[in-house]
């Protein structure tokens, strides 16, 4: 009787626990600051648009950046909901890599001809992806190693694995469907079906987060995962799950990278896992947990695609891209630290100590907890 009075209780407070998660869709963009970047990246656009409005506004740039988006917005969903949790996931350009490794071999051996044999090396891709996931996942949620260590290392592993397979040589075997069809087919007019994969991993990605009690668990464990932990929440389950969708988004964007590039690009992914943290952080997730939106992490996306495009535009070489990104990371982390410090002495509570990816940075007040 006790027993079940107890796990009548556990799962009272597990349900008003979530229930303080429950916002509306306005709410969460209203907390993630979103809007204030959607008007950053109007400045921006507007910027290039006047100093270049014929080459800026055509529609050949136009549907060239919304193609160079997509695989970074597929590859920002998964990791929005990683990060949502406090951690980090560093591993997806490596494993974007091996999964299109993988792909590209199977589908080789298959013939590389075919819908059949790309939808099989779509499979492969996303079972590829998905058992990086989950070796993450196991690694940061039973054997305690933080996902800052755990996805660095990771990281070198899917990568060195990827070469050692392919001694470093790029696979270029693609079926043409695939790449005619999803690389650079258009499912109307000039919209790209590559555009039109990624909206849709948003929507479901968007609905799983924001509409599903799944999403709500997300929420709360990086809210406070002792308190979820108390009440009955299996986080432990919940942060495996959470680093699978990572590692299954990362499989996908493998596949579609493929599609897009036409062989798998072992040396061209350095700067992916920075570009697409950076994007999501810059749309209004916190890194601290417990804030954020699949909108907004598309916003945020855009900045760096953009300012790729118009840096190439007006003459400026590419590479300040990684610098304006960089300022653009450091100032929404401080900002986003003073906002909960600030939050933190108005509720009369001390400013907690913040983690990333399980490594102990702090707390951005000067004066701190010791």
């Amino acid at each position: 009787m006790s027993t079940t009075n107890n796990f009548k209780t556990s799962a009272k407070d597990a349900q008003a626990l979530l229930d303080s998660e429950k916002l509306t869709f306005a709410q969460r963009i209203s907390r993630v600051q979103a809007l204030q970047i959607v008007l950053v990246l109007a400045v921006i656009v507007a910027v290039f648009s006047i100093m270049s409005p014929d080459a800026f506004f055509s529609a050949f740039n136009l549907r060239s950046m919304a193609m160079n988006a997509s695989i970074f917005i597929v590859l920002g969903v998964g990791v929005t909901f990683v990060i949502i949790t406090a951690g980090i996931d560093l591993s997806i350009g490596s494993v974007l890599i091996f999964s299109s490794v993988i792909s590209a071999m199977v589908m080789e051996n298959l013939g590389a001809s075919g819908w059949t044999t790309a939808l099989i090396g779509l499979v492969a891709a996303l079972v590829s992806g998905l058992a990086w996931g989950l070796i993450n996942g196991l690694l940061i949620a039973k054997a305690n190693v933080p996902a800052f260590i755990v996805t660095l290392g990771t990281m070198g592993a899917a990568l060195g694995l990827s070469q050692v397979i392919t001694g470093g040589i790029d696979l270029y075997q693609i079926p043409t469907e695939m790449v005619d069809t999803i690389g650079f087919g258009n499912i109307i007019a000039e919209v790209p079906n590559l555009v039109v994969i990624a909206a849709a991993v948003c929507v479901i990605g968007g609905i799983l987060l924001h509409g599903t009690r799944f999403g709500l668990t997300t929420y709360a464990i990086g809210s406070n995962p002792e308190a979820c932990r108390r009440v009955g929440i299996k986080v432990d389950r919940k942060l495996i799950m959470i680093y699978m969708i990572s590692g299954i988004t990362a499989g996908l964007a493998g596949w579609l990278s493929l599609a897009f590039f036409q062989q798998t690009a072992i040396g061209g992914n350095s700067m992916t896992p920075l570009t697409v943290i950076a994007g999501v952080v810059i749309g209004g997730t916190s890194l601290f947990g417990g804030i954020g939106t699949i909108f907004g992490s598309v916003i945020g996306l855009l900045i760096p695609v953009v300012l790729q495009s118009g840096f190439i535009i007006i003459g400026v070489e590419s590479y300040w891209q990684g610098v304006v990104i960089g300022i653009f990371l450091i100032a929404a982390v401080y900002i986003d630290g003073l906002r909960r410090d600030r939050a933190a002495k108005g509720s009369g509570n001390k400013p907690k100590r913040r983690q990333v990816g399980g490594v102990d940075l702090g707390s951005t007040n000067k004066k701190g907890t010791q």
